[in-house]
């Protein structure tokens, strides 16, 4: 299957975490199958139904910046098959933050921006701003940036996102999300 994702602004998104998820999760349902792959832009998304009926994408490759000062704001630029600007601090800052770092000169593409908090090792509560869309509820990419850019290339994190849960889990320098799929009646 073969997807292409288009923003309420009229911009195409390169990648998306949950979409892919749930248009895997409608295939399969179809099939009767308990894997899927899914094609998004340049990259084929493996997706498999587990055990506890959540569905597990292997997103692939994820490119992690080093921490940079864009107009005094500290972030770290993670790449996810599309951009991302991942800050520290109080997620409720989204609204400030997100449209103002979206459009910064320094991502001539825009960029997705998360504010996020590290609860603890392994767990961390954030809020995001999508390019061309505003703040949502939750996004896999997002997740998985926000995972990468405070805990690093390798381990599972547990992000939390006023929309639900998702967990990452990062090594040798890609990316598995874990999240559900559930259709809209």
């Amino acid at each position: 299957m073969t997807i292409g994702i288009v923003n309420p602004d009229g911009s195409h998104a390169e990648m998306s975490g949950n979409g892919t998820r749930i248009a895997a999760a409608w295939l399969m349902a179809r099939t009767g199958g308990t894997e899927a792959r899914v094609r998004v832009g340049p990259r084929t998304v493996a997706v498999r139904r587990t055990e506890d009926g959540l569905y597990e994408s292997e997103l692939g490759p994820v490119e992690i910046g080093v921490p940079e000062l864009v107009d005094g704001i500290e972030l770290t630029a993670v790449v996810v098959g599309n951009p991302h600007a991942v800050v520290e601090g109080d997620p409720s800052r989204i609204g400030e933050l997100g449209p103002r770092l979206e459009v910064h000169p320094r991502f001539p593409e825009r960029t997705n921006v998360q504010v996020a908090r590290v609860e603890r090792p392994g767990e961390v509560t954030a809020r995001v701003w999508e390019r061309g869309v505003g703040e949502t509820a939750a996004s896999g990419t997002s997740a998985v940036a926000v995972a990468a850019a405070t805990h690093g290339a390798d381990g599972e994190v547990v992000v939390h996102f006023p929309g639900g849960d998702l967990r990452v889990r990062l090594a040798g320098g890609r990316a598995w999300l874990t999240g559900p799929a559930e259709p809209l009646d």
